[in-house]
């Protein structure tokens, strides 16, 4: 009676082929399992992409994420948010740090792969400064007093003590109104001020008024008040100071708005001036007058003429006797006067003083050390009043 066949005895070559169907059922289990392996279980973050730059390593291409489906390091796992992308410190854009969008194929199946990193944005920070004004009042525009910050716009200064107009100095508003409050009106003959806000009134009656303020501006007042002069800027050689070469103070110029009404007398001057020492010089750069331009002061001799500020200044030099020359170390009697005089009138601008300084000096006029360079109303008499809402004189290393 023959077996059934679950009890047969097993024949070599029945043998062989159980063998080998059980090896390729193993196989294909072996097969499936390191799939599953594959796709399921090496998705993590400790990748192991070449040249990685990432906290689990990135792609050649730096953008994060092993190719072998995993998810992007740096990036972002399965499901997750951008893992990073921040603003740079100080400007520039920052790198991307999120992971590459999925990876290659992997061996056993198409990886999961990160979500798209958001990147670094660019940076708000590193902009430009808006501190410093161009000019400071009481100085030559200077660098901007705000720095680049990190991450964020500069916090920059304020202008400059007395608020000078910013931008090209030659841009003055000759529209510029008085200041309302904050004047102080000086009588008699007296000085007084610092910085570019030093003040001086004189006249050889001890007549007449100035009113200064804690911007640079000012009036002046008189009235049959002889030889009146009021006059406000820089004072270098006076209250415990020594004055300089001009040179050392680096370029000097006066923004300026004059606003006359009455009469000057004989003569009248409104421009800038200013002393010298070593020689003893008593220097004029005229650009008003309450009478016409241009005019000789008398009992000079004229070197000629220069071109600045666009306007053509005809220039003199002349030697004069008096009790002036006190203002000089020395005590002179007797001491040298220059001048510049523009040939048409004007009431508001920019005066170069440094480039007339040059120039004289180019015609033999030397200027030796500075001893105050300031915007001044002089007359000769009569009955009159300049209001100069714009008085500012700068200089580069005042």
């Amino acid at each position: 009676m023959p077996q059934p066949a679950h009890m047969r005895p097993l024949w070599p070559r029945d043998e062989q082929r159980a063998r080998t169907r059980s090896m390729r059922a193993l196989t294909v289990c072996s097969a499936a399992l390191l799939g599953l392996l594959i796709v399921s279980g090496c998705s993590e973050s400790g990748g192991t992409a070449d040249s990685s730059e990432g906290s689990g390593g990135t792609a050649p291409d730096g953008m994060g994420g092993t190719s072998a489906g995993g998810t992007a390091a740096g990036g972002t796992s399965s499901g997750g948010g951008p893992a990073g992308g921040s603003f740079a410190s100080g400007g520039g854009p920052g790198g991307p740090s999120g992971g590459a969008g999925g990876g290659a194929p992997g061996a056993g199946g198409l990886s999961s792969g990160g979500a798209p990193g958001n990147g670094g944005a660019p940076a708000s920070g590193g902009g430009f400064n808006v501190g410093g004004s161009f000019p400071g009042i009481g100085g030559f525009p200077g660098g901007p007093s705000g720095g680049a910050s990190s991450g964020g716009a500069a916090a920059g200064g304020q202008p400059g003590a007395g608020g000078g107009p910013a931008g090209d100095p030659a841009d003055v508003d000759c529209d510029a109104e008085m200041p309302t409050s904050g004047g102080v009106t000086h009588s008699g003959n007296g000085q007084g001020g610092s910085g570019n806000l030093a003040w001086q009134i004189w006249s050889n009656t001890g007549t007449g008024d100035l009113v200064t303020y804690p911007t640079p501006a000012f009036s002046a007042h008189w009235n049959n008040s002889g030889d009146y002069l009021g006059r406000i800027g820089y004072e270098w050689g006076g209250w415990n100071q020594t004055p300089k070469p001009h040179a050392e103070y680096g370029k000097i110029y006066a923004q300026f708005v004059a606003k006359k009404s009455g009469t000057g007398g004989p003569f009248s001057y409104i421009g800038i001036y200013g002393w010298s020492n070593n020689p003893c010089v008593e220097w004029y750069i005229i650009d008003d007058t309450f009478e016409n331009l241009p005019f000789d002061p008398g009992n000079t001799v004229k070197k000629g003429q220069i071109m600045v500020d666009g306007g053509t200044y005809d220039v003199f030099t002349r030697q004069t006797p008096g009790t002036g020359g006190s203002r000089c170390a020395q005590g002179e009697n007797e001491w040298a006067q220059y001048y510049s005089i523009r040939t048409a009138k004007r009431s508001c601008g920019l005066i170069s003083i440094s480039e007339h300084f040059e120039k004289w000096e180019e015609k033999g006029m030397q200027m030796g050390s500075l001893l105050e360079a300031k915007i001044l109303i002089e007359a000769g008499g009569g009955a009159g009043s300049v209001d100069f809402p714009i008085a500012n004189v700068v200089a580069e290393n005042p």
